[in-house]
């Protein structure tokens, strides 16, 4: 798929649904929500970005997103709980290498709802939204090695392990062992053909 494919998608970022979920574009109502969640030390520990200092920052930033949004440049959809309506992550695809017809996903989710299947929820959304809807050849993830949880919410989703790059990313001045896990289009195939997502 094409850049201007890609960017004309997201500048009216579609909803997607699953069972418990809402994914939609990320609003200025969402700072609330998202002030909790990207506060929280133990949220951004093993994230490449560093907890949010004070609401303000997260109006400022949300703020920002919109113009992303309106030029198509940015491809993270706010995660919903449908019963209450309430922010609890973010899930979506944080680049695309346009040449080789892939992308990277990335998520983060409220502590309070860890442990309930929520960012593999998710995730199975935006992957099916990446092979069905934009055509991706390959969808991959990369995640700080001794973060064990969020390998497994990619494993769950079909993603195999592909390595560690030893001390692969600078992030928040410590050098961090790297591990990649990808799921290609006809992976996928199989294992919806299977029943396995």
């Amino acid at each position: 798929m094409k850049r201007e494919d890609i960017c004309r998608i997201f500048s009216n970022i579609p909803s997607l649904k699953t069972d418990r979920l809402i994914l939609r574009k990320i609003t200025l109502d969402d700072a609330e929500d998202m002030y909790k969640y990207s506060s929280d030390p133990e949220v951004t520990e093993l994230l490449t970005w560093y907890p949010h200092p004070d609401k303000t920052h997260t109006l400022e930033y949300i703020s920002y997103l919109q113009t992303r949004y309106r030029t198509g440049d940015f491809y993270d959809w706010a995660v919903v709980w449908r019963d209450t309506g309430k922010m609890i992550g973010t899930c979506g695809f944080t680049r695309f290498d346009f040449p080789n017809n892939c992308a990277e996903i990335g998520y983060a989710l409220n502590r309070e709802y860890h442990g309930l299947g929520i960012a593999t929820e998710a995730l199975g959304a935006v992957i099916e939204f990446g092979f069905s809807r934009l055509g991706l050849n390959r969808i991959e993830g990369k995640y700080i090695s001794v973060n064990t949880a969020s390998r497994r919410v990619m494993e769950k989703n079909g993603m195999i392990f592909e390595g560690i790059r030893r001390e692969g990313m600078l992030i928040k001045k410590k050098y961090r062992d790297i591990g990649t896990l990808a799921i290609l289009k006809s992976d996928y195939a199989q294992n919806c053909k299977k029943g396995n997502l």
